[in-house]
């Protein structure tokens, strides 16, 4: 009997010892969760028989170290929460790796090349997402390629200061070619339906006490129907409503769409000293081609164009479980679902029991190894005492042997 209990020793060793060397291999192992053998008796009957592995406890839920890569599709999850991917036969696997890139299809996948699994944005006939829309079904997360459409400009927001120390032009009527008429002028950008880029100037000229005549011009071309009187309050504010009005070029532009730019000048002040102007912006852009996807902290996948807009074309999702220490471990440090595991709760980073999402950042590996190497030690006493114990069986039953 003393044979067979120290050979059960010697395998349930020999099983921890596969876990602890598993662990050590892969200390350096991007988002690895080691593991541990829990030994337990066997009895036969009421008789003694040894010992066995009864049990593999994985430490999903400590994290490990975290890497900073500065790489804008890297991101490690603070918390709990699993990234789901799907591999080429669409099998669903998770994964605390989250190394992230774009294919030659435009879909968000891993380091292994399975597609990541998230909310996809809601899209307007046209294709382009719709800010601040509800998220979108759940499956691959796919980045336009493509160019973006240019997007004309409808609105001109203007925010300054308009000098009380203005005094009222000394040449009169306005005339935009003699700087003499007018106290101040200012430019911005405007775009139309084919992304074409034009001026908006605007012409601020005194005409009375705390009052303001703006005059435009589109292109260098005066525009003399359409002017807006700024009359300040004696707090140098704007009264409500803020003054606004409609811009209308004339001539229109050819070839594209009518242009119609409403013009806000809410915030405006008139205070002495210097003229100055916070925003003098519109909302417009040319058209743009995709040069870069970054993921935000709560898990938006925004790709970043050539004009300088970016537009959130999706969300990554995370999934959590009832007990993810019963998740089972598989290649390519991932882990795939099990009867004790329980159902997925799929939601985004940040929400409900989710951790929030660390930009730029990879979690490393949580072996200790410190641990390890005491374990493997340990393991390597418990080896020899229990060969020590056949070889002591050995002996006696070769000297009892010898007796008879």
């Amino acid at each position: 009997m003393s044979f067979e209990i120290a050979l059960s020793g010697i395998s349930a060793i020999n099983t921890s010892l596969d876990t602890i060397s598993n662990n050590i291999a892969n200390s350096g192992t991007y988002g690895f969760k080691s593991s541990r053998a829990n030994f337990s008796s066997m009895y036969a009957g009421s008789q003694p028989s040894g010992a066995r592995i009864g049990s593999q406890t994985q430490s999903i839920d400590i994290g490990g170290g975290v890497l900073t890569t500065g790489r804008g599709l890297d991101a490690t999850i603070q918390g709990r929460g699993f990234f789901i991917t799907r591999d080429s036969t669409g099998v669903e696997l998770y994964t605390r790796v989250g190394i992230f890139a774009t294919d030659k299809d435009g879909y968000l996948v891993d380091s292994f090349n399975r597609k990541v699994q998230g909310y996809n944005a809601v899209v307007d006939a046209a294709g382009v997402p719709v800010p601040g829309a509800a998220l979108g079904a759940m499956g691959d997360i796919k980045v336009p390629t493509g160019q973006i459409a240019a997007q004309a400009s409808t609105r001109l927001d203007y925010v300054g200061n308009l000098s009380a120390d203005w005094k009222t032009p000394a040449v009169a009527p306005f005339d935009l070619a003699d700087p003499l008429s007018y106290n101040s002028s200012s430019v911005a950008v405007a775009y139309d339906s084919l992304g074409a880029k034009h001026t908006v100037t605007q012409y601020f000229v005194k005409t009375g006490t705390n009052a303001v005549t703006v005059h435009y011009a589109f292109d260098g071309t005066e525009q003399a129907a359409a002017t807006a009187t700024l009359a300040f309050g004696p707090d140098g504010q704007l009264p409500p409503p803020p003054p606004s009005t409609t811009l209308v070029p004339t001539p229109a532009p050819a070839g594209v769409d009518p242009i119609s730019i409403a013009i806000n000048y809410a915030g405006s002040t008139q205070f002495a000293g210097e003229t100055t102007n916070t925003v003098n912006a519109t909302n417009g852009y040319a058209s743009g081609a995709l040069v870069g996807v970054q993921l935000s902290e709560d898990g938006s996948v925004v790709a970043q164009y050539s004009n300088g807009q970016k537009q959130k074309v999706g969300t990554v999702a995370l999934a959590t479980f009832p007990n993810e220490n019963a998740l089972v471990s598989v290649n390519d440090t991932s882990w795939t679902t099990s009867s004790g595991s329980g159902t997925p709760l799929y939601g985004t980073p940040g929400s409900g029991m989710t951790g929030a999402l660390t930009v730029g950042a990879i979690e490393q590996s949580n072996v200790d190894m410190t641990s390890e190497l005491v374990s493997l030690m340990t393991s390597q006493r418990n080896y020899q005492a229990n060969t020590k114990v056949i070889s002591a069986e050995s002996d006696m039953m070769k000297t009892l042997m010898q007796a008879v």
